[in-house]
Formats: structure tokens, sequence, C-alpha cells
């Protein structure tokens, strides 16, 4: 049994970090504590539970801008460090990971909020509240906008089908589509009840984004924790490394894939264990190597060979 540890496949092999990206959530970190602030406050001058709501989301967008644009810091000055085997790009998912478990919480009041007004409802000033939720509109527009710019000027260019894409930066930019959502319930929830004296539309949307920070805070929890517990065995990447062993014109079916590991160290890169199995004496992990430098996101590779007796 012989094996091989060579370097890394590519040169990017553990590149992280995107400059764009950091300096669009700074951007945005600002806009939105400025606009969470003046919603908060006039939510409860104004006595709207919906405006309240899309507050309490903001304060929540607030945070995890602010913990991606921590993430991008502490993995930029933490590069050259070589505590880190595969780099520190990590530490953005784990960012990622830590704004979910606060949006869960963040639901959670929301939902408390909506009951008390639901059960002690109180005058609502509309068309002063619907005033100040266009403009929280505006902002998340404008910030989608700014972050959709970030993540546009990061494209490798070159996936081959596994995307590139700064999984940090995303979740920040979908969280925005989120609370611009949320501003569009509080608008048709204040309309309501200023046309129609609908009051209980407003805490009826408090629940509604409530459920949109779950559910949204619930798809960041999956995709992080993926990455966080190396779940990528049945990434496309692993089954193309079968493929390459089991159609290469030299070995045919007497190599064998004997065992598999692979996990992801990066934006769209992959370290990978790869044992075989067969008697041909062509195979050697420098023709492995040689086989699979075709697959740019496979930056780590280390090859074991068992011979069949």
């Amino acid at each position: 049994m012989n094996a091989l540890s060579g370097p890394p496949l590519h040169s990017h092999a553990f590149d992280t970090g995107n400059a764009a990206g950091e300096r669009g959530t700074r951007l945005v970190l600002g806009i939105t504590l400025a606009t969470m602030v003046v919603e908060i406050a006039a939510g409860w001058w104004f006595n709207s539970m919906a405006l309240l709501a899309d507050g309490w989301h903001m304060s929540s967008h607030a945070v995890a801008i602010g913990v991606s644009a921590l993430a991008y810091r502490v993995a930029r000055r933490q590069a050259g460090s070589g505590r880190y085997a595969f780099g520190t790009w990590k530490i953005e998912i784990l960012g990622g990971f830590a704004s979910a478990l606060f949006l869960l919480v963040v639901a959670a009041l929301m939902v408390g909020g909506s009951l008390e007004r639901l059960f002690d409802p109180r005058p609502i000033a509309y068309r002063e509240a619907i005033a100040v939720a266009i403009l929280g509109l505006l902002v998340n527009l404008a910030c989608a906008f700014i972050l959709g710019q970030s993540h546009g000027g990061h494209d490798h260019g070159h996936d081959h089908g596994h995307g590139h894409a700064d999984l940090n930066l995303r979740s920040a930019y979908l969280h925005v589509l989120a609370d611009a959502a949320t501003s569009v319930l509080a608008i048709l929830a204040l309309a309501g009840g200023l046309v129609f004296g609908w009051r209980w539309l407003d805490p009826a949307m408090g629940f509604a984004g409530a459920v949109l920070v779950a559910v949204w805070a619930r798809g960041l929890l999956r995709d992080t924790s993926r990455v966080l517990l190396d779940a990528e065995n049945d990434a496309p990447v692993a089954g193309e490394i079968r493929e390459v062993v089991a159609a290469h014109p030299a070995w045919g079916p007497a190599v064998q894939v004997a065992d598999l590991h692979v996990w992801q160290v990066g934006k769209g890169r992959f370290a990978c264990i790869l044992a075989l199995s067969g008697t041909d004496p062509g195979l050697a992990p420098e023709a492995v190597h040689a086989a699979l430098a075709i697959h740019e996101e496979i930056v780590h590779l280390t090859v074991e060979l068992r011979e069949v007796r």
C-alpha cells in the first residue's frame, strides 16, 4: 500500500475573502443601522406592530451583516496563519451559522409581539407608519443592489457546475431580500388598516414576517451546517471523481474506488482523500493526480493505493 499527498492541484486552492463583498457589507451595515433605528422608533410612536416587526427584522439583518463583515475581517487578518489547515474560509461560514441562530430568536420575539397586539389592539397612525415602511423598503432595495454588485464582481468564471458563490455574501444578500419582503408585508397591512379598517391585519402581517425570518434562518442553518460538518460526500464532485476513475482508458474495470472522502475547504473548492484498489501496473498516485487535474475545484488530493491479493 502506498500513498501520495501532493501540493494543491491549483494555485488558487485556499483563496479566502472578497474585498468587494467586505466593502459592500460595511456600507450596507451603516445604512441598515440608521434605518433600523428610524423604523423601530416610528413603529413604537405610531403604534404599528407591522412596522415594529419590519424594524426588528432589520435589526436581525444588521446583526447578520455585522457578523458577515466581522467574518470577512477575521478571515482576512488570519489568512496568513499556519494554524488553519485549509485556510480561514470556514470563519465566514461560522458567522452565517451564528446569524441564523439569532434570526430564530428574533422570529420568536416577533410572534410574541404580534400576539400582544392581536389581543390588545391600539390605535395606529397609518399614514405616518406607511411612509416609514416605504422608506425601509427603499433602503432594503438599495442594500440588495449594493450586495448584488459585490457578488457579481467575485465570479471566477470557471465553476464546472459546482459554483464559486461567496456563501457569506450570498446569505447577507438573501437576508436583504427577505427584509424587503417584510417591508412589503408591513405596507400591505397598514394600507389595509387605513382603507378598510382591518386592524387585525397589522399583527397578522407581524406573524407572516416572523415566518419569513424563520424560513430564511432554517435555510441558512441547513447550508452552513452542511459545510461545517463536512457533509459533502454526496456533492457532484464526488460523483465526478468516481466517473474519472471508471472511464480512465488505461485502467478499466481492474481499478475500483475503495474509499472516498470529499469535503469543502473554500468557495467552490474541495479537498479529497481517494483510495483505489487494483492490479493495473500503470496505476500510480502521480497518474491519479494527472487524471483528476481537469477538475479545478479539487484543490488538495491525497491518493492511497491498495493492492488486491
